[in-house]
């Protein structure tokens, strides 16, 4: 998979710019607020119909406008796909070559990216919900079901967790109602939970083999999913569902007098460990970052699995947060392999003989002009 071009509209300080990407590497030169950052965002908004820096998507529109355009051209194996995203007051509206989507989510996944940022070292170290978040993300990316059930799940949770608080506050007292509710969150809980010990597996497995490599052998990494569901009762979907409904019927007045949903895949955590210790909490800042690092480039391959094309890969100044050694890791593993996308305020700071004939975008205030490499 690559994206050939990118028009953008009215999308953050860009009026109108249109921009044709090499195959290979594409670097977006600049100063600190000078857009480049605005450009890579713009790839990821147009594949995910969202933004991985902001939730309040008028900061996505110029100021002096009502609405955004974002228009890209994939290549993939099987020919050229337009596609299309308008964002606006009124909400957002897809194409895929050139017709309108009746739902967002038939949108995603047409253009698969994986995202490597600073922050995303808290993949690692931050809190339970970014990681979370991150298997959301990226698991819908690849498969229409798990965005489907995650979806749906969200939607029932958020209407379990106001009649709750009904309940709790005596505006209701239908507890009849609060089961149906169970019911329903726990049939898209167990798919979920189901769906991310599966990819986890084979993500580890990727992981795996990437860690060993840059720890030359020296450290073994593993992942543990951490769930309220007992390990013996994660064998299948069926299994997850009746576990889920009966523990959801044994804390009824728990949650009740607490007005929350106490359990599911959105309290659920993932876990890292390298030679059986828990990175998180014992794993120095190398480890941490190395971890990190193998599970980004784990997503590569086990994209390429689940849709049969790869992704591309957007790199937001990531390159100044690895060391030497991390850095001719990551640019050798992508080299030939997928199209990049990265951001830097200067290429001395990046090992250049790694990259291989890079088209380089040097930006200053919004404006954006093409160097020769």
């Amino acid at each position: 998979m690559r994206l050939k071009d990118i028009s953008l509209h009215n999308f953050r300080n860009y009026i109108d710019q249109t921009l044709q990407f090499s195959d290979g590497i594409n670097v977006f030169l600049g100063e600190n607020a000078q857009g480049k950052t605005n450009l890579l965002e713009a790839i990821y908004v147009l594949a995910l119909t969202r933004s991985h820096r902001t939730s309040n998507e008028k900061e996505l529109i110029n100021w002096q406008s009502q609405t955004a355009q974002l228009k890209g051209t994939i290549q993939k194996q099987l020919g050229k796909v337009p596609i299309e995203l308008d964002l606006g007051t009124k909400g957002k509206r897809a194409k895929i070559n050139h017709l309108e989507q009746a739902k967002l989510s038939s949108y995603v996944g047409q253009l698969n990216v994986i995202l490597f940022a600073p922050e995303d070292l808290s993949i690692v170290k931050g809190a339970p919900q970014v990681r979370r978040k991150f298997m959301d993300m990226e698991f819908g990316q690849m498969s229409n079901r798990y965005l489907y059930n995650s979806t749906q799940y969200k939607k029932i949770l958020r209407q379990r967790n106001r009649y709750l608080r009904d309940l709790q506050h005596k505006v209701q007292s239908d507890k009849v109602y609060l089961d149906v509710l169970s019911d329903q969150l726990s049939a898209y809980g167990a798919e979920i939970i189901y769906q991310r010990i599966q990819l986890l597996k084979k993500l580890e497995g990727f992981a795996k083999n990437v860690h060993t490599e840059i720890s030359q052998g020296k450290e073994a990494l593993t992942f543990l999913y951490q769930t309220a569901v007992p390990d013996e009762q994660l064998t299948s979907i069926e299994n997850i569902y009746q576990n889920l409904l009966k523990q959801f019927a044994d804390i009824k007045e728990k949650e009740i007098q607490r007005g929350t949903t106490l359990l599911g895949p959105h309290r659920d955590d993932l876990k890292f460990a390298i030679n059986k210790k828990e990175v998180q909490s014992f794993g120095s800042q190398g480890q941490q970052r190395t971890t990190a690092l193998s599970v980004k480039l784990a997503e590569i391959d086990l994209m390429k699995e689940q849709t049969n094309e790869y992704p591309i890969l957007l790199l937001d100044d990531v390159l100044s947060e690895l060391d030497d050694y991390r850095q001719t890791h990551l640019l050798t593993a992508i080299q030939d392999k997928v199209q990049t996308f990265l951001t830097t305020t200067s290429l001395s700071g990046v090992q250049q003989e790694l990259l291989s004939n890079p088209k380089i975008f040097r930006i200053a205030n919004g404006k954006v002009n093409l160097e020769e490499s």
